[in-house]
């Protein structure tokens, strides 16, 4: 499903270039069972991408639960998520399933996963890593399979480094990262917003649509926006409802902008080299974990069907057909071994595997002119691929010694 496609579906407004590559990552990841971490400011619209995530994935017929961990008593939480037996507290006349055996099969949404009691957090580690739960008075586990989306407008970093949150916790939910642009970081889309949810209202009340002249358009575009989506919906609303006047000026839209000063416009602020060398690098990474996912399938199967075919009478035959001299298992049944499914269980085992000698910067060359030769030696087309800007393109080709290969 291309991005167009997936805007319409979920009504999702925008162009900057970070909602796009976050909704990238989102649908290329869909169809793995690995966990996602979406961070992001309060009313950026997190919520949408576990639905976009499940919608695209192989579990899309299997339930879908979304639960506001902030929102359930710290004594309640364990029974909601795990369930509880008959008896097991004052209240409890009969047993009943938690989410988490609810939607087996299908996936499960934590929003403000850093709201977690430290001990639920300890269970739900051992979800994720086993898919395992315990109902609140039983004694015997029982088994989900679930994918787990968490979101969180904390930083998770910050709540680990005060004990706050369990670090094995987050590395096991940050498998994959979404980072959910703020609304002042994209300037271009507020004003599309804006229309939209004006345009809504309109149609909903039988009113006419305001709209905005010159000066309270780019005052609009100026706010910090501290709330984001959901702030300049509730100022779109508030303007139509209680104005008279459907052209309004920036004096009338001064009223509704808190604190609204020119002098506190949005800082344009340059990323640290080594925040972005980190961002950077992961991204590689998580390209390279999937081509080399796709490649492995393809030769699974290539290898099954010349087994099939029995074209080939020995093992050794196979052997001698694989790329680059490198052999696959054979079991003396004469089929692929294929015990190393847990090679894509996780990205930093991928990639710093000691066999296959990737190291992180060989990942990202081997990514790079990949992507470049694709496309014919097109940086901007292979930068958007790789979901890079093209001036860290540029940085990356000449670090690694790539603009001497090519």
């Amino acid at each position: 499903m291309d991005l167009t496609s997936v805007k319409q579906r979920f009504g999702i407004i925008g162009n900057d270039s970070n909602l796009n590559c976050a909704l990238e990552i989102a649908l290329r990841v869909a169809s793995t069972d690995l966990s996602v971490l979406v961070t992001g400011e309060s009313g950026v619209g997190k919520e949408f991408f576990p639905q976009i995530i499940h919608a695209n994935s192989a579990r899309k017929h299997g339930n879908y639960i979304a639960v506001n961990c902030g929102a359930i008593p710290e004594g309640t939480i364990d029974s909601e998520l795990f369930g509880h037996e008959k008896g097991a507290f004052t209240g409890a006349t009969e047993a009943r399933k938690g989410y988490f055996e609810v939607a087996d099969g299908g996936t499960i949404f934590l929003d403000e996963v850093a709201e977690l009691p430290h001990t639920t957090q300890v269970r739900l580690l051992r979800v994720l890593q086993t898919g395992e739960f315990i109902r609140v008075g039983a004694s015997k586990a029982g088994k989900t399979n679930v994918r787990v989306v968490a979101a969180t407008n904390i930083n998770l970093r910050e709540a680990v480094a005060e004990g706050r949150f369990r670090e094995d916790l987050y590395y096991r939910l940050n498998t994959v990262p979404i980072t959910i642009p703020p609304l002042r970081e994209r300037k271009g889309d507020i004003y599309l917003l804006f229309r939209k949810f004006a345009s809504d209202i309109a149609a909903q009340y039988r009113m006419p649509q305001i709209s905005l002249d010159e000066e309270a358009r780019q005052m609009l575009e100026n706010y910090r926006w501290p709330g984001n989506i959901r702030q300049l919906k509730n100022v779109a609303e508030q303007i139509s409802a209680v104005e008279e006047t459907r052209l309004i000026t920036g004096e009338i839209i001064k009223k509704y902008l808190p604190d609204y000063d020119k002098s506190r416009m949005p800082v344009v602020t340059k990323t640290s080299a080594s925040t972005e060398e980190m961002h950077t690098e992961r991204e590689l990474l998580y390209k390279v974990l999937f081509d080399l996912r796709s490649d492995m399938s393809e030769l699974k199967r290539m290898m099954n069907e010349l087994l099939a075919s029995k074209r080939y009478e020995e093992p050794q035959e196979i052997v001698g057909l694989l790329p680059h001299g490198n052999s696959y298992p054979i079991t003396q049944t004469g089929k692929a071994n294929e015990t190393d499914d847990d090679f894509y269980t996780d990205t930093e085992e991928v990639i710093d595997d000691p066999k296959e000698g990737m190291t992180k910067e060989k990942a990202q060359k081997e990514a790079i002119i990949r992507a470049l030769k694709r496309h014919n030696g097109k940086r901007k087309d292979a930068a958007r691929e790789l979901f890079i800007s093209e001036r860290t393109l540029y940085r990356k080709i000449k670090e690694l010694g790539i603009d001497k290969i090519l």
